[in-house]
C-alpha cells in the first residue's frame, strides 16, 4: 500500500489543479459496481493519450470547487460472492495493477484510486474500451478518430522532440555554442555526459529533434518579418533571419532586436515641469510571449515561431496549441504545462525562465486576454504599439532641439546627440539615463543599470565601454569595488 503521506501529497497537488482531465476524476460518495470499472478503462486509456504513467480517481472531493468533503465509499465490500477489487480486476483486460489506498486529510476520509495508463492495447472493461471526452466517460466506438489516435500513441507512443529522431542527414551535429553559451551562464557542461544529462539522444542513440535544435548548425529558420502597413497584404519592408543555429542564441537576438526598436517616447501631453518617458511597447511582455513561444512551441514538424512587426504592434506565432492537459482558463492563471518539458528544463536551468507560470499573466496585465488568441493549432500574442502623437510638439522656426523636441540641454548632451552612425535609435535616451543613474549613485552596478533601463547585460556593457571610449564617463578604481564617475567640461 502507498504510504498515507503519499497519498496526501498526491491528492493535495491533484486538487490544485484547475478542472478534471482524461486522465483524473473526483467523486464524493458515487459508487457503482460496474461504471467503476468503465471508469477505470476511461483513465487508463486517458492517461496513456496525455503521455502519463497513472491516471486517478479521488473520492471524497467534490468535482465542481475541489474541496476536500469526506466519503463513505468502501472497496473492500463482497460483491457477488467475491472481493470488488477482484471482481473489478476479473472484468479489465489486459490485467491492470491498480491500486485503493485511504488516508485522511484534515480528519476527513479520502480514497484514491491510482490507474496505470493503457500499454500496447486499450484498457477494456467486459470487453469495451472507454475514453475520457472532457469531462465524460463514452465507449470509444462512438468516436472512431479518438480509437485511431489511441491505438498510434500505444503502437508509437506520443511523439516529442526528445523520442523523435532527427532526420539521418541531421545526425552529424556538433554544440560548442551549446558550451559556450552554458559557460557564459556560468555552468559547466560535461562533454562526456551532456547528451544524456540534456536528454538529446533517443532510446536507439540517434539525435532527436531537440539536439537539432540547440545544434550549431540546422535548417530551422527563424524570421523576424517588417511590414510597411497593419497587415500582411502590405509591403514586405524587410526580413531579418536569426535562424539555421542554435535556437537560444536566436531567441537572444530576437530579444535584442526587441530592445533596439522599442524606443522611448517624449510624453509632453499635459507637461508642466518633467516630461515622460513611454517605451513603444511594454519589453516586459514582449520577453515572456517570446520566450513562451520557444518554449511551448511544437517543434516537431520543425517550424519555428513566427514573429511579424507592423507599424502599429508585434505579433507572435507558436505553434501547437496548448499543450496536451492544459485548459484554457489554466492558461490565463498561470498553470504552467510546458509543451516540450525537457527544453522547458533546459531555459529553467540556464535562468531563463522560471515555473512560476507568470509569463502569460504579465502579457494579460500589460494589455488585456484578448491581446492572446489561443487557436487549435496555434497561439498569437499581439503586441500593441503605444504610439505618442508628436504634433503638438513641433519645434517653432529658428527653436534648436534633438529629434524628441528638447532643449539643446548640457555638453554632454550635444556629444550623444553627434553620435555616429553606426548608434543604435534607442542608445541616446538611454546613455542619458545611465549618465543621470550614475550621478545620482557612482557605485551603481551593471546588475543595477540592466534593471532600471531594462537592457540585456551584453547590451549595457557594450554602452558603457562606447561611453568611456567618448570620455562621456570614466571608470575609476578596480571592477570590484570601484566607481563611476561623469565627465563634466
Amino acid at each position: 500500500m502507498t504510504p498515507a503521506l503519499n497519498i496526501i501529497d498526491t491528492v493535495t497537488n491533484l486538487i490544485l489543479l484547475p478542472h478534471e482531465y482524461e486522465w483524473l476524476d473526483f467523486k464524493e460518495n458515487w459508487f457503482s459496481k460496474d461504471e467503476i470499472g468503465e471508469y477505470i478503462s476511461a483513465i487508463s486509456n486517458g492517461a496513456a493519450l496525455s503521455g502519463r504513467e497513472y491516471g486517478y480517481i479521488v473520492w471524497g472531493v467534490s468535482d465542481k470547487t475541489h474541496e476536500i468533503t469526506g466519503t463513505t465509499v468502501n472497496f473492500d465490500k463482497d460483491i457477488e460472492h467475491e472481493p470488488y477489487k477482484h471482481y473489478l480486476a476479473r472484468h479489465l483486460k489486459p490485467s491492470l495493477a491498480f491500486e485503493v489506498d485511504e488516508a485522511e486529510i484534515s480528519g476527513k476520509r479520502i480514497v484514491l484510486l491510482t490507474v496505470p495508463a493503457a500499454k500496447s492495447v486499450p484498457t477494456k472493461f467486459m470487453n469495451q474500451t472507454f475514453i475520457r471526452i472532457g469531462s465524460s466517460k463514452e465507449k470509444i466506438s462512438k468516436f472512431p478518430e479518438w480509437e485511431i489516435r489511441l491505438l498510434n500513441v500505444l503502437s508509437n507512443g506520443i511523439p516529442t522532440i526528445v523520442n523523435t529522431a532527427s532526420p539521418d542527414y541531421a545526425q552529424d551535429l556538433t554544440f560548442e555554442k551549446l558550451f559556450l553559451y552554458y559557460g557564459a551562464k556560468g555552468i559547466r557542461l560535461r562533454r562526456d555526459t551532456f547528451k544524456k544529462t540534456l536528454k538529446l539522444l533517443t532510446a536507439d542513440g540517434r539525435y532527436n529533434i531537440m539536439a537539432l535544435l540547440l545544434a550549431d548548425s540546422n535548417d530551422i529558420p527563424i524570421r523576424v518579418s517588417v511590414f510597411s502597413g497593419k497587415t500582411k497584404a502590405d509591403t514586405l519592408f524587410s526580413v531579418k533571419e536569426y535562424g539555421n543555429s542554435c535556437i537560444l542564441y536566436s531567441m537572444d537576438k530576437i530579444l535584442e532586436y526587441g530592445d533596439a526598436i522599442n524606443i522611448i517616447q517624449a510624453d509632453e501631453r499635459g507637461r508642466i515641469s518633467e516630461r515622460k518617458d513611454v517605451p513603444l511597447f511594454d519589453y516586459e511582455a514582449f520577453h515572456e510571449a517570446l520566450l513562451n513561444a520557444f518554449i511551448h512551441n511544437k517543434w516537431l514538424a520543425m517550424n519555428a515561431p513566427m514573429i511579424s512587426v507592423f507599424t502599429d504592434r508585434i505579433e507572435i506565432v507558436s505553434h501547437g496549441g496548448l499543450g496536451i492537459e492544459q485548459d484554457l482558463e489554466g492558461f490565463y492563471n498561470g498553470v504552467s504545462i510546458p509543451v516540450n518539458e525537457a527544453l522547458a528544463s533546459i531555459f529553467l536551468q540556464l535562468r531563463l525562465s522560471e515555473r512560476s507560470g507568470r509569463g502569460v499573466p504579465t502579457i494579460v496585465k500589460a494589455y488585456g486576454r484578448d491581446t492572446i488568441a489561443v487557436k487549435k493549432n496555434f497561439i498569437v500574442v499581439t503586441i500593441p504599439f503605444n504610439k505618442i502623437d508628436a504634433a503638438p510638439f513641433e519645434l517653432n522656426a529658428g527653436e534648436e532641439g534633438n529629434i524628441q523636441g528638447n532643449e539643446k540641454g548640457t555638453e554632454s548632451d550635444q556629444k550623444i546627440e553627434k553620435w555616429p552612425e553606426k548608434w543604435p535609435e534607442k542608445w541616446p535616451e538611454k546613455i542619458r539615463q545611465i549618465l543621470a543613474a550614475i550621478k545620482n549613485d557612482s557605485f551603481i552596478t551593471i546588475v543595477k543599470l540592466e534593471e532600471e533601463l531594462g537592457l540585456g547585460h551584453t547590451t549595457v556593457k557594450k554602452m558603457l565601454s562606447e561611453m568611456q571610449k567618448e570620455n562621456l564617463i570614466r571608470r575609476i578604481g578596480p571592477d570590484k569595488g570601484g566607481h563611476w564617475e561623469v565627465v563634466e567640461k
